[in-house]
């Protein structure tokens, strides 16, 4: 093999090669990874000897051998010399290839581990500063887990507990604790502490343990923390028994201050610091040497508690004793919350002798103390005061107004369509709408008011001391806040709202009736448009129980079967000829009479209802389908499927169960979907319509234009046909944005291939200016409005014989 051919074969691999003629030992070729490590300008290293990169003397040695063919396969780790003649370290594999019936190479491969050597090295040394750093302790220490495994100890903690060599070489807890059992003469409170020690995560203690071999061990228990959280505890241990021996009480007293977890302080009569113990100097950051001299006025007092620290010295003079919180700061400027005791010492005669302080940072309990409540009492979202904070504003508003004679009012918001934010956009970015919406009502109110949010994008404004005049003035003011667009990731919108009022007290003397009253009126808002304000007009009540008692009867009419389906026809333009049909649900009530789709459809959504309802008519229709193919009839079966009913997980089985229960032909079944449904999570509804097309149905988009259009599901889903919205149907031909808007809707359906049908087309110059504009079909009062099985029939068999007529007669 030619040099060049060795070349472009080792060009290809990961790692740096060379390869070596076994006699002259030189570099015959070398890929570009050896180049960049050795810092060299490619092919830089052909003809040069392959001792010339040798960093390490005993290479020399090394290619001697590998000259010799002392080995046909080498590894091993050496040193590389780069250009600036720095050194590099390798790991290094030299095999010996034949390439040929008389020729042979070394293939010498190389890794560039000095990265890796470094890491190692570095980690290694950590180890060692941490290791020594136990070992240089004056006590000995055992470091467990939160469930008591050990993670480490010193040597001293094995001399003081006289561990055998064998326990010492071998990982055993069971075994180092049962020692540690039988070396105590009150075993059994010796474990009873430990189990309360273990119970309680944050507790930190310091014991006095006699051991049966005469010594007696102090012991100071600490939790051990990281980022905040306990995450095991650390034992010292310190042999305080030549000390009892000597000073026994003189001694324990030294030690509790030295050992004590309270950062302790000791005055002369004159209240001049003449001691402190080591958490004194832990906590505050203040040496001793620095501290004494002083008195305890001056070190706590600032500019904003010199009153305070002069009121609690006299109490001191006066009782010889006080206890309180206070927040002081330490050597660094850094402010700590510290529960205080102070103590005047008095000598036989009743003079006072010294005075102690004991103190202890209850900082993080402050914390944790204001976090629990900010959880308790807050939103967690937005910070914005919750219904329990919220309740208790409202409480103090009422005995407020009730002492007056005066009044309060009550802001229900609900904010307009933002549930189509985090369908479309995600809750993420639902949440950055609603921190956006918080911060503008927070300048649309006073400070003395109060801006709460219940959950959602439910927000209540308690308006203090306002009558129905501050509660318009607000109410228009947060419409004009939340008019301004919403500029978020390049995206410009607006989020309006709907604000119901509530005043204190006409419409209510509690929390409940306040918010339910002006909930209604926000409800009412919603009917009415949206984006708007409205008062509680007592009338509202009963448009509510209106609603509950129509849910009830819906429900009701399901099980008694009372609902029943109409069937409009749809029409061909260019042939005038009826093709399909829409399936529109009927309801008469024996008690309320006939309702409106439109009254209680809107209803059945909210509710629910609509499922149960949705899937009884899809059976229906499909029903009806089937006995009208079974007669001969080709005819196309529309009815329309709420979000609700699409959204469930069952759907799209359920209409395939349906459609061979009923054996029927699934290209004439056809599903109108709202818009509503095609933006909520794509991938998991590209997947039901899918699936849906894969069982043969069509598919059409209805009121199409109404809602949040997008080319981008046109494009992916498997639509067939768009259906225009009556609304721009209604003022054709006159109004020419509808013209515009008809025509752009019928260009756009032809480009993407799909069918365009139009509805509530009730005159002969809309259907003629609909045919000029090229739209497909259309329905509506002009043909017929939607009639039971048997007319329609009839309308059907009367339009097939006419236009059998026609074709005959033509």
């Amino acid at each position: 093999m030619k040099p060049h051919q060795l070349q472009a074969l080792i060009e290809g691999m990961l790692e740096a090669v060379i390869l070596v003629d076994p006699i002259e030992l030189k570099i015959i070729a070398a890929n570009r990874q050896i180049h960049q490590i050795l810092q060299l300008a490619e092919h830089s290293l052909h003809g040069s000897s392959v001792i010339d990169i040798a960093a390490a003397p005993e290479d020399v040695f090394f290619w001697e051998d590998v000259a010799a063919g002392l080995s046909d396969s080498i590894y091993s780790e050496t040193l590389l010399r780069r250009a600036d003649n720095s050194v590099v370290q390798v790991e290094r594999r030299v095999s010996l290839v034949k390439i040929g019936m008389d020729s042979s190479v070394y293939v010498v491969a190389i890794c560039d581990h000095s990265d890796q050597r470094q890491v190692e090295t570095e980690l290694e040394k950590l180890i060692a500063e941490l290791r020594a750093t136990l070992e240089s302790t004056a006590d000995g220490i055992l470091v467990t887990d939160m469930e008591g495994g050990i993670r480490s100890y010193n040597h001293l903690f094995a001399e003081l507990w006289g561990l055998p060599d064998k326990l010492m070489t071998q990982r055993d807890d069971a075994a180092i604790y049962a020692w540690m059992d039988k070396c105590m003469i009150d075993a059994e409170h010796y474990t009873e502490r430990l189990g309360t020690i273990a119970r309680s995560p944050l507790m930190e203690a310091t014991d006095v343990l006699v051991l049966r071999s005469g010594k007696i061990l102090e012991r100071v228990t600490l939790p051990q923390y990281a980022r905040g959280r306990p995450i095991g505890r650390v034992f010292s241990y310190r042999d305080i028994t030549q000390k009892l021996e000597d000073e026994a009480r003189l001694q324990l007293a030294a030690k509790v201050f030295e050992s004590s977890t309270d950062a302790i302080f000791i005055t002369d009569a004159d209240q001049r610091i003449i001691t402190t113990n080591p958490s004194f100097e832990r906590l505050s950051s203040y040496h001793e040497d620095e501290m004494r001299g002083k008195t305890p006025r001056e070190f706590f007092a600032s500019e904003s508690n010199v009153d305070l620290i002069d009121q609690i010295l006299q109490k001191l003079e006066l009782a010889g004793f006080w206890e309180g919180e206070l927040w002081n700061r330490r050597k660094n400027g850094h402010a700590y919350l510290c529960m205080i005791t102070l103590v005047r010492v008095q000598d036989q005669f009743g003079k006072t002798i010294h005075y102690i302080g004991f103190f202890k940072d209850r900082t993080e309990t402050h914390l944790a103390k204001q976090r629990i409540e900010e959880l308790a009492f807050t939103d967690a979202l937005t910070g914005l005061p919750n219904r329990v904070l919220l309740a208790e504003r409202i409480k103090q508003s009422i005995t407020i107004a009730s002492r007056k004679n005066g009044t309060f009012a009550l802001l229900f918001l609900d904010l307009d369509h933002f549930k189509q934010i985090n369908d479309s956009l995600g809750h993420p970015f639902g949440d950055r709408v609603l921190l956006e919406v918080t911060e503008r009502l927070k300048h649309c109110i006073r400070q003395v008011d109060t801006a709460a949010r219940l959950g959602g994008d439910e927000f209540v404004l308690l308006l203090h001391e306002a009558n129905a005049e501050g509660a318009e003035i607000c109410a228009r003011r947060v419409l004009e806040e939340l008019a301004v667009p919403i500029l978020l990731d390049g995206m410009s919108f607006t989020v309006t709202s709907s604000i119901g009022i509530a005043l204190f007290p006409g419409d209510g003397t509690n929390m409940a009736d306040l918010i339910k009253n002006a909930d209604s009126a926000m409800y009412h808002v919603k009917e009415r448009g949206r984006s708007d304000f409205r008062f509680y007009q007592k009338k509202m009540n009963i448009g509510l129980l209106s609603r509950m008692k129509l849910d009830h009867a819906m429900r009701q009419a399901l099980e008694k079967q009372e609902f029943r389906l109409h069937y409009q026809p749809q029409v061909h333009l260019k042939t005038g000829q009826i093709f399909g049909a829409e399936a529109l649900i009927r309801w008469h009530d024996e008690e309320l009479g006939e309702i409106s789709p439109a009254q209680f459809i809107p209803i059945a959504e909210e509710s629910g209802a609509i499922v149960p309802i949705g899937h009884w008519v899809m059976r229906e229709a499909i029903s009806q389908a089937a006995q009208w193919q079974r007669a001969g009839h080709r005819i196309c079966m529309a009815f329309n499927v709420s979000a609700l009913q699409f959204q469930q997980a069952n759907f799209v089985s359920s209409v395939a169960q349906t459609l061979k229960e009923y054996e029927v032909a699934p290209e004439y079944i056809e599903l109108e979907l709202t818009e509503s449904v095609l933006i909520r999570d794509a991938d998991e509804t590209l997947r039901k319509l899918e699936a849906l097309s894969q069982l043969g149905v069509r598919l059409s988009i209805d009121d199409f234009g109404t809602g949040y259009s997008s080319l981008s599901y046109l494009k992916r889903f498997p639509i067939h046909k768009l259906k225009i919205d009556r609304s721009f149907v209604d003022d054709l031909p006159e109004d020419d944005s509808d013209v515009a808007i008809v025509t752009a809707i019928v260009h756009l359906a032809h480009a993407l291939q799909k069918q365009v049908i139009a509805e509530g087309v009730e005159t002969e110059q809309q259907r003629c200016l609909l045919e000029h504009l090229q739209c497909d079909e259309y329905q509506g009062f002009l043909c017929s409005p939607a009639v039971s099985a048997s007319e329609f029939e009839h309308l059907f068999l009367s339009d097939q014989i006419l236009s059998c007529q026609l074709r005959v007669s033509s």
